[in-house]
């Protein structure tokens, strides 16, 4: 169930409805908007009986949600949600670039991007300390270590920390160290994982699933918000289809799809989508020119030296042409701002 408020709803008002939710047993989600806050009801096993609340101070209605989802839809928050990490945002006015190498292998080869990434005007830092991948003899990452070398690349840099927890316990380390958590294609549907992350004052990246399908996507971005964390960041990393010319299929088609279903902002990961590094810029365009908030991109100082995906690591010089490219992207599609 939905209940919106009035547009001159108190603070209070919303409060009492929140108490009336929690008194049935309910969790409420109350998410304030431009023009009015609705507050969503989970936890819900069967109908919630409508009466209750629509005559409550400052409610404006109660509608009933017969979707799978009820709190990453625009049916609760018609505007966009702007997650935002410090000074810095994702899904705002300005295009969100997260840069750096898919694993840090060294405190050299970590400075030496985020010298390049803060030097082009980004915001974000990538960089993996735990890696899943699908050899057990492949790297691995360098764990907590690789997690204090970013934390000394935002102390350095000023650039906000983007990395993957594939556990619980991952969850806790990232929470000293970065300010993002990413939640990989391979836990897409790691249902304890997403309710950890949801309980995190930290924002969550959320990949999708190698063959996940958009409900599926989006459910488990529920998962995190049912657990009380709204501020979630949906990635499109391709899809794993019939194709050979591609690692994976960047389905850019999800970027205007999510957006007629969901607030919450979306990106695009070109270099896990394609897996080759001549593709990269390309497809970087093509997602910035179908409405992404951002891009998340692997930048390498030696790709042919990388222990993790050096094949869709782009250059320095390559990252900084891509930046050039996007940003002009965007300034021709972004909508003028008012006044």
């Amino acid at each position: 169930m939905l209940i919106v408020m009035k547009a001159d709803a108190t603070d209070a008002q919303v409060a009492e409805v929140v108490r009336v939710i929690e008194e049935l047993g309910y969790r409420a989600h109350p998410l304030p908007g431009a023009t009015r806050t609705a507050i969503g009801i989970t936890g819900n096993q069967g109908a919630v009986d409508v009466s209750r609340f629509e005559n409550l101070a400052g409610v404006a209605e109660a509608i009933r949600v017969s979707k799978p989802y009820k709190l990453i839809t625009l049916d609760l928050r018609p505007e966009k949600t702007v997650v935002r990490v410090g000074d810095a945002s994702i899904g705002g006015d300005e295009l969100a670039i997260i840069a750096g190498p898919c694993a840090v292998e060294s405190r050299a080869q970590a400075f030496s991007v985020a010298e390049a990434v803060r030097r082009s005007g980004a915001r974000f830092f990538r960089g993996g300390a735990f890696k899943p991948r699908t050899s057990p003899y492949a790297f691995q990452g360098l764990g907590e270590e690789g997690l204090k070398i970013l934390a000394e690349v935002r102390e350095v840099y000023g650039l906000k920390i983007v990395t993957e927890a594939l556990d619980e316990a991952g969850v806790d380390m990232v929470e000293r160290y970065g300010d993002v958590i990413q939640i990989g294609a391979r836990n897409m549907q790691n249902f304890s994982l997403l309710k950890r992350a949801g309980r995190s004052p930290l924002p969550v990246l959320l990949k999708r699933g190698l063959s996940a399908t958009l409900d599926e996507w989006l459910l488990a971005a529920e998962y995190v918000m049912s657990e009380g964390n709204y501020n979630v960041v949906l990635c499109e990393r391709g899809i794993r289809t019939f194709a050979q010319h591609t690692r994976n299929t960047l389905d850019l088609a999800a970027i205007p799809a999510v957006r007629r279903i969901s607030h919450l902002p979306v990106i695009v990961d070109p270099s896990h989508g394609t897996g080759k590094n001549y593709m990269v810029n390309p497809l970087a365009r093509a997602g910035v020119a179908v409405g992404a908030d951002g891009l998340i991109i692997e930048v390498h100082d030696q790709p042919e030296r990388a222990l993790s995906d050096g094949a869709q690591a782009l250059t320095i010089e390559q990252y900084e042409q891509l930046v050039n490219e996007v940003r002009a992207i965007h300034e021709v599609i972004a909508p003028t701002p008012v006044g």
